[in-house]
């Protein structure tokens, strides 16, 4: 929880809101827009595309191993310096990435934000939870989430974009320029406040005694898994299955991406109000999505109908993940999403071997099956949270 000093007015709130999305949008394009840099810097140092996605890996790794224990190192500090703290950690490192004169000094630079990201994704999704009107608190967190929606259409074709159109050493000032606008706006209008934890006589680390979290926590994992087991390899097979050409896809994925924004907002009001039943129509409906894309992936018209209605139900799944696992411990919200932060990362990386796993054994065509045996162990976990609830307290 969040103790907001007495000066804070609650009509600011939904404004530094944005300003937070808007931050988790510069924080999210950097960490994953380089996805479109990767073939110009492999050119520009002669290394392979391979050690080039280092840059990418590194940062998810550091964010997979070290969120719970930075976020639980900086419970003490002032919440609102720290949000500051982060935006000026990546503004720099964007600039200072631009100007790298070797591989592996951009390497560093792009590893050193990642102890931050953590930071920011658990105090900024804590204070929407927290500033919400009771009953509300998903819906502040889907205006948060906004940002990492927004991130995730735009900033892979944006900065392939402006790659050939400049040179990738602009789309890294570009990135900087998305983190000091949110800098500003959140110096003008964040008021200041403290975590409650600071004081807590309760160690956050007591969390790991519940069962209803690590089941919540394995039911986020596959969920997560089973989206990116066939989205992380939808751009290849909708080249070789549905036999779309680059332009089509790209158009495709741009769509896809925002319909998931209105999914996001959707899941918001509707976790606001059923949980359970909401997550377990998206793993329904998700399931549903992958069984016509196997049964009709190769029918390029079917296809596009396709990518709206999985676009709008696939992107939702991030949002409703926090929600189940952020409500294991309401006491501890900080700590409890740098976990999560963890989980989704380790869960994506989790997808996407199963997802080449798969490939390899039954071939691309077959992969929407993947994420309905993740989707399977998932709804495993949901029977088992349910049945615990009622024969213990957990």
């Amino acid at each position: 929880m969040l103790r907001l000093h007495s000066h804070s007015k609650s009509s600011n709130m939904k404004r530094v809101l944005y300003l937070i999305a808007a931050g988790i949008f510069g924080i999210v394009t950097t960490e994953i827009g380089v996805i479109g840099l990767l073939p110009h810097i492999a050119a520009h140092y002669a290394i392979s595309i391979a050690k080039a996605g280092w840059l990418l890996s590194a940062f998810a790794l550091v964010i997979a191993f070290f969120a719970p224990f930075v976020v639980f190192l900086i419970k003490q500090y002032n919440r609102r310096k720290l949000l500051l703290l982060v935006m000026v950690v990546f503004t720099l490192a964007n600039v200072l990435s631009a100007f790298a004169t070797n591989f592996y000094t951009l390497l560093i630079i792009r590893v050193i934000p990642a102890f931050f990201h953590p930071v920011f994704w658990s105090i900024g999704l804590s204070f929407a939870s927290a500033t919400a009107q009771p009953g509300k608190a998903a819906r502040g967190v889907s205006i948060v989430f906004g940002g990492f929606t927004l991130a995730s259409v735009v900033s892979v074709p944006l900065a392939t974009f402006i790659a050939g159109s400049i040179n990738w050493q602009a789309a890294f000032l570009l990135f900087a320029l998305f983190n000091a606008i949110p800098l500003i706006g959140l110096w003008k209008w964040l008021p200041d406040f403290q975590n409650t934890i600071a004081v807590s006589k309760q160690s956050p680390l007591t969390l790991f005694r519940k069962k209803t979290l690590w089941i919540n926590l394995v039911t986020a994992l596959f969920m997560i898994a089973a989206m990116f087991s066939t989205y992380g390899y939808s751009a290849a097979f909708l080249e070789e299955v549905t036999l779309l050409n680059d332009t089509q896809i790209s158009l495709l994925l741009l769509v896809f991406g925002l319909t998931g924004m209105l999914g996001n907002w959707v899941a918001g009001m509707a976790m606001s109000h059923h949980k359970r039943t909401t997550t377990l129509v998206f793993i329904l409906l998700l399931a549903l999505i992958h069984v016509l894309i196997y049964g009709w992936g190769n029918v390029a018209v079917a296809m596009v109908i396709l990518l709206i209605f999985w676009g709008f139900i696939h992107t939702a799944g991030f949002l409703i993940s926090n929600i189940t696992v952020t409500s294991s411990a309401l006491e501890h919200q900080e700590f409890i999403n740098s976990i999560f932060t963890s989980c989704g990362n380790l869960a994506v990386t989790l997808g996407s071997f199963t997802g080449g796993l798969w490939i390899t054994h039954f071939g691309l065509e077959a992969l929407p099956l993947s994420s309905i045996v993740l989707l399977l162990i998932a709804v495993l976990s949901i029977l088992l949270t349910i049945f615990l609830t009622k024969n213990s307290k957990l």
